[in-house]
């Protein structure tokens, strides 16, 4: 190498900037300095450009110059460290590869690599010095070691004889090891293809950084590990590997998108006009038509609510959660697949093909036999959306994964002796259809999506899509749609592009608003009327506690729509309309005409739990005088008592039997269990 060249990367270091980076290290205890690579493009773009083309050589160089800087700076701890690390950052857009297009040009150059960690290995002690003891003359040797297998020495310095050699633990020289799986971004994955992975070598201090579900940016070097058959041989094909100089965590939060000057202008100018709820509410898949209530409730999942920790630790999630049942043919599906595309982090998943595994954490057994965690799609989604279609077409057990991830935010794994809980902060929004192919109006939600209660209670917001007949809405539909496929595309053009609605959302994110007075007054108000119907005795409740933080929730989202601090009475307004809408959807009772909440809860209207409850009291009171009780006097004492007609006690009789509340012992008679 030129004289010249190691002159170069010298002054480079005597720069201030890095001079008190160097002598921080002594402070710090630390073994790296970060050097941005802008400031070696602007000090010499030859050396910029030779360093990308030989790392191995000039990144050798550029340590080599940072600890003869130290030993200027702090003599005594370059003496101790006896090396420096140089981590690269701040790489320019040209050298940022996609990992679809590593290749073999690549191969032993530098690049940046843009990724979401799905896969990380424990950490392991790899040697970089290791010491061999002789067994012949007890003489002690040192060899360097590259690769990842160890080499010996073929000679003994001292005897000269070739072994053999025994490793030395205590005087050899180990680094800490981690093993990474890196995997495309979703928004970076191209329509139907498969998501492409790498594996990385992580090394030192950068082990342990990033977790599964962190979006990483990976400056390294590129290696071609060569492949091999046991006991046949090595092949002519290699796997490409990173070594990772550098690795920065994005963070996971969707305000890492970036955002220019001239877009955060224009973003705070569009916040600032009146009608921007509307703007963004006809920016929502407008293929789609109508739909009002259902695009507004989309729009504060986007935006979402305020997280929150209490002084005792509990945490309360500010993301919302939006489930749509509607019969085939309603565009639930086509909702679904928009909102991940606008959302700053989103991920589509369809129930049909989709395990527990795959949505929590699955552990996996790696190469060397150990078990390692690797995140699912509501861990990936994580502070996004994850929209999963067709829910009910789950596997009960696989559905089941979803209880924790809903409420508490978090997932808990316990599989092959790992033991942990992963962060699952996704706002969840999914589509299901009806058990009987078209939604039942007669019938409670409960009844008419094959989904248990305590999932569908989880849920915020519940739509029902139905296809019914409807002469002015048909035309306009039937226009629309003809309009459409006519070639008239200016009619479903976005208010505000996907592109820049998705920076605008990631913008929103800062932005944490607070109740005024105002707006808690009229959450308040409704809260207590609607708690006051269920206070009658025979009264079904009509709303609860979860119900009241959903509306805040929804509150808070419409404030951050427009980028506002604070929660006015408008947004409160607009957030218990949509929370009435949903609750006249789901929650009447059909029998009373009265909202009941209980429907969500617990799957059975009040109305129906009053007359099983009776059933149950006449079967118990005909049971004391002989063990059982005579089918015929049950309906007799129903009809005449509570005014049940036959065919309604014998569906009632029937449920019961089902649920395992009564059973008969014999033809024609029955007994409580």
């Amino acid at each position: 190498m030129e004289v010249s060249v190691e002159e170069r990367l010298h002054e480079i270091f005597s720069i201030e900037k890095y001079r008190l980076r160097l002598s921080q290290l002594a402070v710090t205890g630390g073994r790296s300095i970060q050097v941005d690579f802008e400031d070696i493009i602007r000090f010499d773009p030859e050396l910029a450009k030779m360093l990308v083309e030989k790392p191995d050589v000039y990144l050798r160089a550029l340590e080599r110059a940072a600890l003869d800087q130290l030993r200027i700076e702090a003599p005594e701890y370059a003496e101790e460290i006896g090396g420096v690390r140089v981590r690269l950052q701040r790489l320019p857009e040209n050298l940022k590869v996609s990992l679809r297009r590593l290749g073999a040009k690549h191969i032993n150059r530098l690049v940046r690599v843009e990724g979401i960690i799905v896969r990380s290995s424990p950490v392991k002690p790899l040697v970089v010095k290791a010491a061999f003891r002789c067994k012949s003359c007890e003489h002690v040797q040192y060899v360097m070691q590259t690769g990842m297998l160890m080499r010996a020495p073929s000679l003994c310095e001292a005897c000269k004889k070739r072994g053999p050699f025994e490793f030395v633990e205590s005087e050899s020289e180990f680094i800490d090891y981690q093993e990474l799986r890196v995997q495309e971004k979703p928004e970076d994955l191209p329509p139907g293809q498969l998501p492409r992975w790498l594996n990385i070598r992580v090394y030192d201090e950068l082990v342990d950084v990033a977790r599964p579900g962190d979006t990483v940016a990976i400056t390294g070097i590129v290696r071609a590990v060569q492949e091999s058959i046991p006991r046949t041989g090595k092949l002519r094909t290699f796997t490409i590997t990173l070594e990772v100089n550098n690795l920065e965590v994005y963070g996971k939060g969707p305000e890492t998108v970036e955002i220019t000057p001239e877009e955060e202008r224009l973003i705070i100018e569009l916040s600032k006009e009146k009608d921007i709820h509307e703007k963004i509410k006809r920016s929502i898949a407008p293929s789609i038509y109508g739909y009002d209530d259902i695009k507004e409730a989309i729009m504060y999942l986007l935006f979402g609510g305020t997280p929150k920790v209490l002084p005792d630790g509990t945490r309360i999630r500010g993301d919302i959660n939006i489930l749509l049942v509607g019969d085939p043919g309603t565009g639930k599906s086509q909702l679904l697949q928009y909102v991940q595309r606008i959302s700053p982090r989103g991920l589509y998943t369809h129930g049909r093909g989709t395990t527990a595994a795959g949505l929590t954490a699955a552990v996996v057994r790696e190469k060397g036999g150990g078990m390692v965690l690797e995140a699912g799609a509501l861990v990936l989604a994580d502070q996004g959306v994850c929209a999963i279609d067709e829910i009910d077409k789950m596997r009960p057990e696989d559905r089941v994964a979803m209880h924790q991830a809903m409420e508490q935010q978090s997932i808990s794994v316990a599989k092959g002796g790992i033991v942990a809980t992963l962060n699952a902060r996704a706002a969840i929004l999914a589509a299901a259809n009806p058990a009987l192919g078209r939604y039942d109006p007669n019938r409670t939600v409960a009844e008419n999506i094959n989904l248990p209660v305590t999932l569908l209670s989880r849920f915020d917001l519940v739509f029902v899509l139905k296809d019914r007949p409807d002469k002015e809405r048909d035309a306009k539909l039937t226009e629309h749609i003809l309009r459409l496929h006519g070639g008239f595309e200016e009619e479903v053009k976005p208010v505000i592009e996907p592109e820049l609605l998705r920076k605008y959302i990631s913008y929103s994110k800062r932005i944490k608003p607070r109740m005024t007075e105002e707006a808690m007054e009229i959450i308040k108000d409704f809260y207590l009327k609607m708690r006051s119907a269920g206070e009658l005795a025979d009264s079904p409740i009509a709303i609860t506690a979860r119900q009241l933080e959903s509306v805040i929730r929804l509150a808070e989202a419409r404030a951050r729509v427009a980028l506002r601090e604070e929660v006015t009475a408008e947004d409160a307004k607009a957030a218990v309309r949509l929370m009435r809408a949903s609750l006249e959807q789901v929650g009447i009772d059909m029998a009373t005409g009265k909202i009941d909440i209980d429907i969500i809860m617990t799957g059975k209207p009040k109305s129906l739990r009053d007359k099983l409850q009776a059933v149950i009291g006449v079967v118990v009171d005909l049971s004391r005088q002989m063990g059982m009780a005579e089918e015929e006097a049950v309906y007799e004492v129903l009809e005449r008592d509570y005014g049940i007609s036959r065919s309604e006690a014998v569906s009632l009789i029937e449920q019961l039997r089902r649920d395992g509340t009564i059973y008969s012992p014999r033809h024609g008679f029955l007994k409580k269990t």
